[in-house]
């Protein structure tokens, strides 16, 4: 009995109990719900995922048809809500890094234009920005009939832009296997150049080799011949554009909105990272001679990284569950996917359950991506 005083045992054991207390809580709950349901004749269970869904999704981030079931109509709601949240994350985190570190600025009126940029951002409700954003869209640009051709194929209007698309016809899992082997292959090379760099103090090529290693095979692939990729480029007709990839408004103003929170966010988050590196290392490095951009870059934003990282997963769970927002614009995500189903089937606590279980799971794997991330990068005590 003496794995009960061990508090590694406990402390899982009060896990395992917890979660089990909250599951057959749940699942008490949803069996009691579904038993009174069916005593009203009203349909309960999960068999409507198999029926044809009936209806159009007008951004799609994988293959879609009415004909087609709703379980993979939901399917489409969550590749949506992925898609938006992922591209949201990267362009806020680009933007809230150079906002982040314009709050740092020596001069007065970029500092100042950041702190207006910063404050504007974090005080209005981002779902007014969205309203903002999707009627700006509306109203300035023109009518489909009228759209403005920025360049061959490549046409804006208040229906959104339109782009030549890529169809990649065949060798589509080589250029693949190509690309994940090449980054697979980079990341091992810039690693251990990084540590030759460290051990002996003097730079290399490892981040142009990298680099090369990169684009290197799928360049080559497609020059051998190895890859057919043909264009479809847009027409413009009498009242619309046909072909081509159309990147719809209500895309856009989701996109825009929820990267400019996220990049306000991310700037006070770097602003506070680098203010908590020792003003020592400003010092040491322009004693070596080091100027200031090389010293941000190189000594102080590296240290930064560990006290960035922690509350940038804060960051990144709110863009994806601000991202069920788009439900206000008709952008096709996750929870108004569901809607849509909820209201044909009448299946609310089915649909509900679903959608609230794939944020959960969502959310998990973002939280423990990022922690294995705070863990590789921490400080290791020897």
């Amino acid at each position: 009995m003496a794995f009960l005083h061990d508090m590694r045992f406990r402390a899982y054991f009060y896990q395992v109990v917890a979660i089990g207390f909250v599951a057959l809580v749940g699942w008490t709950l949803f069996s009691t719900a579904s038993a009174n349901l069916a005593k009203q004749n009203i349909a309960t269970g999960f068999d409507f995922l198999t029926r044809p869904a009936g209806f159009v999704i007008t951004e799609a981030a994988i293959a879609f048809e009415p004909t087609d079931t709703v379980g993979r109509a939901i399917l489409v709601g969550i590749a949506n809500t992925v898609k938006v949240s992922l591209l949201a994350a990267i362009f806020g985190t680009m933007l809230g890094l150079a906002v982040g570190i314009a709050r740092m600025s020596r001069n007065p009126l970029l500092a100042r234009l950041a702190l207006v940029y910063v404050e504007l951002l974090r005080n209005v409700p981002l779902l007014l920005y969205l309203f903002l954003w999707y009627s700006l869209i509306i109203l300035i640009l023109p009518p489909v009939k009228q759209a403005l051709n920025l360049l061959p194929g490549v046409y804006l209007s208040n229906s959104g832009l339109v782009v030549p698309a890529a169809l990649v016809e065949s060798g589509g899992l080589a250029l693949l296997a190509c690309l994940v082997g090449g980054a697979a292959a980079a990341l091992v090379i810039r690693n251990a150049a990084t540590k030759r760099r460290v051990a002996t103090g003097q730079s290399n090529h490892g981040g142009l080799i990298a680099l090369a290693v990169l684009v290197g095979p799928a360049l080559l692939l497609w020059l051998a011949g190895g890859v057919a990729i043909d264009w479809d480029f847009p027409t413009a007709g009498k009242f619309r554009l046909t072909g081509g990839l159309h990147v719809r408004p209500e895309f856009v103003a989701l996109l825009f909105g929820l990267a400019l929170s996220v990049s306000a966010n991310v700037a006070e988050i770097v602003r506070a990272g680098i203010q908590a590196v020792n003003k020592g290392q400003w010092e040491a490095s322009a004693a070596l001679g080091l100027p200031r951009g090389k010293t941000m870059r190189l000594v102080v934003l590296p240290q930064a990284l560990r006290i960035i990282i922690p509350p940038l997963t804060n960051t990144y769970l709110t863009v994806f569950k601000n991202s069920s927002l788009a439900i206000a614009i008709g952008y096709p995500d996750l929870v108004t996917v569901s809607n849509i189903v909820m209201n044909q089937t009448g299946q609310a606590m089915e649909t509900i359950a679903i959608f609230m279980g794939v944020y959960l799971a969502l959310s998990i794997a973002i939280s423990l991506l990022m922690n294995w991330y705070n863990a590789h990068v921490a400080l290791k005590e020897r």
